[in-house]
Formats: C-alpha cells, sequence, structure tokens
C-alpha cells in the first residue's frame, strides 16, 4: 500500500498536482505531397492506433484512476485502522476503522498529531524512535501501548509506523501508521505468564516470580524519594519458614494430602501478611511459595525489626492451630528465620542468604521458632566458613605450629613433661587457638592430616630435648587426639611410624583423647587403644569428670592417666576473695583415691595458685599443670627448664 493514498510521482520538470499531457502514437495519415491522392499513406502492414492518452508509465490514464480510486476505497473500508501522517507528525488521512478505535470520525482527525492521539510521546525511548522515522533516519518503529476504548474499556493496541514511497521529491515525506488491537494476545500472553509465574498447588506467587519482586524492590524502591520521612527512605523485611517434618507427612499420608496441607499453609500465611499489612502503613506484602515446604513473606517498606518479628509471631501461631483435612486432623509447626535491615547496599542474593542462614539457626535451636539475624553470630559462621575452607592448604603450607605446656610434679614441682597445644598463624586472622580450628577440623576430615603433622612435629621436638640434655630424664610428650583420627586412619601405624622416624621412646609419648570419646569405645577404636597400649604408649584420658565419670568402665580400658577437669579444680580456689567448694574438694579427693586404686596416675588441669597446689597435693594429685607454673610457650623456652630448679609459684 506503499504510496497509493498520494498517486503516482509527477515526471520531471512537472509541477506536482499539475496533469501529464496525454501521449499517443503519431499518425502518419497526412497525404504525402508525392502520394497518391484518396490512399491510405501508412505503410503495409502498419497498425494504426487509436488516440488514447496513456499515463506517464505507458499506461492507461483511466485505469490509473481507477486503480487509484480502489486503493482508497481499501484504505477506508480497512477493518485494520489506518492513517497517513506527514513529517511534521500531523494526520493526513485517516480511515474509518481508526476513527472508530479512537472515537472520532476520521475527518475530524486530519490535522492531529498522531504521537498525542495514540500516546507515543510519554516515554522519551518511544518519542526518539518515532521521530526518526518521521525524519526518514529508520526504517521501521513498533511499539505496544494501551489505549482507552470509546466504551471506558483498556485495550493494548500494537503501532506500526514505516515511510511510504512514491511521493515526488518537493512532496514532503510521509508515514504510513497502523494501529492492530492485541488485547486478545495480550491478554493470553498474561494468563501464560501467571501460570508461569505462579504455583499450582497453593497459587501463590513462585519462586521466579519472588525474585523478580524482590529485584525490582530493591532496584526501585518505593522510599527512594529523598523528601519522605527518614523511616521511609530505606528499609526491607523477609520471614522465610520452612515446615518442620512436612517429609514425614507426605512419605506416610500421601502427596495429596501434603499438596492439601499446602494449600492451607499458603492461606493462612495471606492472612497473616494481609493483617500485618492492615497493622502496619508503607510497602506492600509478597506470599511465595519458594519450593518444597518452603515459603517466604516479603514486606517491602518495612517498620522496623519489630514489624517482622511481631509478623513471625502472628504465623507461628497460626500455624500452631491445627489443620482439618478432609477428615484428618494434622498439625504442623515451623521454623522462621527474619530478616530486616535497609534496602541500600542490599542484593537480592544477600539478603536470601541471610535468610537462609538464620532459617538454620532457628532449626538448629529446636525448630518451632523464629530467630532473627544477627550480624555477630553470621560474621562468626563466615570465618568460620573461611577457615573451614583454608584449613587443608594451611597444613600444607606450613602455617601452623607448637607451643609446649609444662607438666609439673606435684609432689617436688619439676618438670616431667609437656603438653603440645597446636596453633594457627593464619594470615588474615592472626594466631588462633586449638578451640577456634579443631572442631573444624574434625567436621571435615583434615584433623586426620593436622594430628598426623601434630604427632610427628611434637615426637620430633621430645626427641631434640632427649638429645640435647643427655644428663636430665627424658620428657614426655603429651598430644592430644581426636576420636575422628581413630576411626578415619590406622592411628597404630602412624605412631608406630613415627616413633619408628623420631627414635623416641613409646614410653615418653602420652596419647589425649576426650571422656566422650573413650567412653562407650568399642570395635575398632577399643582394638587401637590396645595396640596403642601395649606398644608402650600411655592413653590418658583428658577433661575427666565432665561426660561419664564412669571408673568401673576405665577398669576395662587401657587407660594410664586420668586429668582432672579444670572446672573441679576452680573450687580449691582460697585467693581473692572466692569462696572454696567443699563439693568439688571431696570429689576430687574420691576420685583420686579411686584412679590410685586401678593403678591411674591423676593430672589435675587450670592449677592458677598456690593455694589450689597445695591442696591438690594434699589429696595425692600426681602432677598439675596450669598457668601457675607456666603458660604454653615456644620449645626454646621449654629447654630452658629443663634441669631447673622447681616449677612452684
Amino acid at each position: 500500500m506503499s504510496g497509493t493514498s498520494e498517486g503516482q510521482r509527477a515526471s520531471a520538470g512537472t509541477a506536482p498536482g499539475t496533469p501529464a499531457a496525454p501521449v499517443t502514437e503519431r499518425h502518419t495519415a497526412a497525404p504525402a505531397e508525392n502520394g497518391p491522392a484518396g490512399t491510405d499513406s501508412t505503410p503495409t502492414g502498419s497498425a494504426r492506433t487509436d488516440s488514447t492518452p496513456t499515463g506517464p508509465g505507458g499506461g492507461d490514464a483511466g485505469s490509473i484512476a481507477s486503480e487509484l480510486r480502489d486503493y482508497r476505497a481499501a484504505f477506508n473500508a480497512a477493518t485494520l485502522p489506518m492513517g497517513v501522517v506527514d513529517g511534521r507528525g500531523h494526520v493526513v488521512r485517516a480511515n474509518e476503522a481508526l476513527g472508530g478505535l479512537l472515537g472520532t470520525p476520521a475527518a475530524v482527525l486530519a490535522g492531529r498529531q498522531a504521537c498525542e492521539l495514540l500516546d507515543l510521546a510519554t516515554d522519551d525511548r518511544t518519542w526518539h524512535a518515532y521521530r526518526e522515522v518521521l525524519l526518514g533516519r529508520r526504517s521501521r518503529f513498533r511499539c505496544t501501548r494501551r489505549l482507552k476504548h470509546p466504551d471506558g474499556r483498556s485495550l493494548w493496541a500494537e503501532i506500526t509506523v514505516v515511510p511510504m514511497t512514491g511521493a515526488s521529491a518537493s512532496e514532503s515525506a510521509r508515514v504510513l501508521l497502523t494501529v492492530a488491537d492485541v488485547s486478545d494476545r495480550r491478554e493470553l500472553q498474561e494468563r501464560l505468564r501467571h501460570l508461569q509465574m505462579h504455583d499450582p498447588v497453593t497459587r501463590l506467587p513462585n519462586r521466579t516470580l519472588f525474585f523478580e519482586r524482590l529485584a525490582s524492590t530493591l532496584e526501585t524502591p518505593p522510599y527512594q524519594d529523598d523528601s519522605l520521612p527518614p523511616r521511609q527512605h530505606a528499609r526491607i523485611g523477609l520471614c522465610y519458614l520452612d515446615l518442620d517434618g512436612f517429609k514425614a507427612i507426605n512419605d506416610t499420608l500421601g502427596h495429596r494430602t501434603g499438596d492439601r496441607l499446602l494449600a492451607a499453609v499458603a492461606a493462612r500465611l495471606t492472612d497473616c501478611a494481609e493483617n500485618d499489612a492492615s497493622r502496619n502503613a508503607g510497602g506492600s506484602r509478597l506470599v511465595a511459595r519458594l519450593g518444597g515446604d518452603e515459603f517466604a513473606i516479603l514486606v517491602e517498606d518495612s517498620a522496623g525489626t519489630q514489624e517482622l518479628t511481631d509478623l513471625a509471631r502472628s504465623v507461628l501461631a497460626a500455624l500452631q492451630q491445627p489443620f482439618d483435612l478432609a477428615g484428618q486432623r494434622l498439625s504442623v509447626s515451623a521454623s522462621i528465620g527474619v530478616v530486616e535491615r535497609t534496602a541500600a547496599g542490599t542484593s537480592p542474593t544477600g539478603l536470601m542468604q541471610a535468610a537462609d542462614t538464620t532459617l538454620y539457626w532457628a532449626k538448629a535451636d529446636g525448630r518451632a521458632r523464629w530467630t532473627l539475624f544477627d550480624p555477630e553470630r553470621n560474621a562468626h559462621r563466615m570465618t568460620r566458613q573461611s577457615l573451614s575452607s583454608t584449613l587443608r592448604p594451611a597444613v600444607e603450607r606450613g602455617e601452623f605450629t607448637l607451643e609446649y605446656q609444662p607438666l609439673v610434679g606435684m609432689a617436688d614441682g619439676v618438670l616431667r613433661g609437656v603438653e603440645a597445644l597446636v596453633r594457627w598463624n593464619h594470615p588474615q586472622f592472626g594466631v588462633l587457638p586449638p578451640n577456634r580450628f579443631v572442631q573444624i577440623a574434625e567436621e571435615d576430615g583434615s584433623i586426620v592430616q593436622l594430628g598426623r603433622w601434630v604427632l610427628r612435629t611434637a615426637c620430633r621436638q621430645a626427641r631434640r630435648w632427649q638429645l640435647d640434655h643427655p644428663d636430665e630424664p627424658p620428657l614426655f610428650i603429651s598430644v592430644n587426639v581426636a576420636v575422628r583420627q581413630v576411626w578415619d586412619s590406622d592411628l597404630v601405624a602412624d605412631v608406630a611410624q613415627i616413633l619408628a622416624e623420631t627414635e623416641l621412646a613409646p614410653g615418653l609419648l602420652q596419647l589425649e583423647l576426650t571422656e566422650s570419646a573413650v567412653m562407650g569405645s568399642g570395635g575398632r577404636p577399643l582394638r587401637a587403644l590396645q595396640a596403642l597400649s601395649d606398644m608402650g604408649v600411655r592413653i590418658a584420658i583428658d577433661d575427666f569428670g565432665t561426660g561419664y565419670s564412669n571408673l568401673a568402665y576405665l577398669s576395662r580400658l587401657p587407660v594410664s592417666v586420668l586429668k582432672l577437669d579444670g572446672a573441679f579444680v576452680k573450687g580449691f580456689r582460697y585467693e581473692d576473695g572466692t569462696h572454696p567448694s567443699p563439693a568439688d574438694e571431696t570429689i576430687v579427693e574420691a576420685m583420686v583415691q579411686l584412679a590410685h586404686r586401678l593403678g591411674l596416675t591423676v593430672t589435675a588441669e587450670c592449677v592458677e595458685t598456690a593455694g589450689q597446689a597445695e591442696r591438690l597435693r594434699r589429696i595425692g594429685c600426681d602432677t598439675g599443670q596450669g598457668w601457675l607454673y607456666s603458660r604454653a610457650v615456644a620449645p626454646e623456652q621449654i629447654a630452658g627448664l629443663i634441669g631447673s630448679r622447681p616449677l612452684e609459684g
């Protein structure tokens, strides 16, 4: 249809609008001067033509006019709304369909700005593209606009603008504008999007829509306006919850019952969110099912932590009420992670990580509760994660060192041995004591590698002291062993190999295991302990008195030494106005006497004062360890203590 409403281009040199002169084939009928009178001078065989006018292209002018009328009739009768627009954006001609769409007679539309009629100037991007087509710098433009129909309903229109060809050089450029009603297609797309973005079981927004909404909220929050009060300037909240024990319901009662329960839970969550919105002014609430039995309630423009914790409480209370589903009465609880913070600097990933961490805390703390995000607790978790990820390489890089704390004879104050204590010289966190990383090493299995290094280093150091002080009684070395080392490695073979490498006598090695790890040992651990004892290695129970304290069971274990937990020794303090605990003294005295009758020696930990040392000596403790004698020190300082005067504070 390009150019049909404007006619054919004029011939060169002809003013626009001037009809072209009719052109005919030449007649040769004029009598020739020398031709015979009364005869036709047309050569034989030549066809004589009629003098019918033709168009510029050699066509029939009448046919061109008829074709033009047909084109205009088609333009006016077309059901597709169309209009011709000049280079300045004015409507030159509109068909009846466009007039009907806009509720204005087509003739009245002439001269009106097309951009105003079709809302093309409301955003800069659309306006710029439209102008580019008008100016001939763009070949096509298409956009979708929501228009108001004369009957009051809204409709979605797809507007296309293309340049028209066929105008003369002196005519201004024109464009053809078409408007297609795509409301049905748009409605179908929205229905498909709704199905795509909503959970079919609960009819709540699904994970995809939730994250889309969350990202949109953080990018363009309703409280970015600087004129708003500070409370409304940058806050967002999230309750992230997980149903406790839902898997058991699914497994025992079937997925159909599980789906009904999820739908009922969704309804109660929606009620809680709506009630919260009615009590607190601000942004909207979005309840979504993120998958499985996980739900989230997003609170835009939250009023603060109190609002979120109140919402979490109401959710717990609502879910604790029994559910009646198809004749079955079910009870369910939930664990909720609550996060509330400023929106500035918050990303969707960061917010969800915090919520997921807090939900984990709620479950770890006992379930059926809500837990508020704690930055300090999270920082500890992040540090723990960082340590876990770098622990194995740290052993290979040689970042660990050993310090040694003296074990002193209670009767004479003479140094008898030392306990090896590992330290981590972390490049980021500095020197870390064992309680910061040993549990992590036990959980991820790196304790086997680390423990083997500690054992070898300690035995090598003990042998070096022995060689450097041949005239002094050799010190025994005490090394802590985790129960996982007994299970996950061949501890007996490791000890035998290291003793052979370092040439340290087995009797100078003492391995310490915690009471909870030793008690109840059977199978492989018990066989390993027995093999080590048969080798001559001493086995000590560390922190005795905090676990089972089963002295009868000790008779069946290859144990040589009991190390009393420091909690009992602290009851012996008389200094600084501290009142001693007679009960602790009685318990310790009884344990020492029973241990001696079983042939065990006793070491008291955490000896800090001379008064404690004196009382422990009187009740029969064999060795003592604590700050009264020395803190854990470098091996060079231990060398200076060998053969010196008694270590008595």
